[in-house]
């Protein structure tokens, strides 16, 4: 069953913006469990990608996700049955929503790139759909 938007944008991929306070310090970016569209049940970031490697590969079941690059910046291509898109992730104060059964790969990392998961499950290898063929039959 198809997910509804939560942000009024194509289930494929919703941005969504956090709160950013700026001065002289530098910036300090942040969100609540209550302006986010799931309870954050597992936290996890990406680090040090080897030039030319991907990430992600990957569609969940159930669990939903909202990517942000906290540092640095990447692409990240999203296909779902509405279509597909590669967006541009380079700012720490906006983030994708990435709902259920939408793949997702995270390619060309920019040195230094920090990317932020939250995610709506624990993790579970059984939730995952690995295959780009299977997801696409489905």
């Amino acid at each position: 069953m198809k997910e509804p938007s939560i942000f009024g944008l194509p289930q494929c991929a919703k941005t969504l913006s956090i709160r950013n306070v700026s001065d002289e310090r530098g910036n300090l970016c942040f969100a609540e469990n209550s302006e986010l569209p799931f309870k954050v049940e597992r936290v996890f970031w990406i680090a040090n990608v080897p030039d030319g490697k991907t990430r992600g590969g990957h569609a969940h079941q159930t669990c939903a996700e909202i990517i942000f690059p906290v540092s640095g910046a990447f692409d990240i291509y999203v296909c779902d049955e509405d279509g597909e898109r590669v967006v541009r992730m380079d700012r720490p104060d906006t983030g994708i929503y990435i709902g259920p059964n939408v793949w997702c790969e995270l390619r060309n990392f920019e040195p230094g790139t920090v990317c932020l998961v939250l995610a709506s499950h624990p993790y579970s290898a059984q939730g995952y759909i690995n295959d780009f063929k299977q997801f696409k039959s489905r």
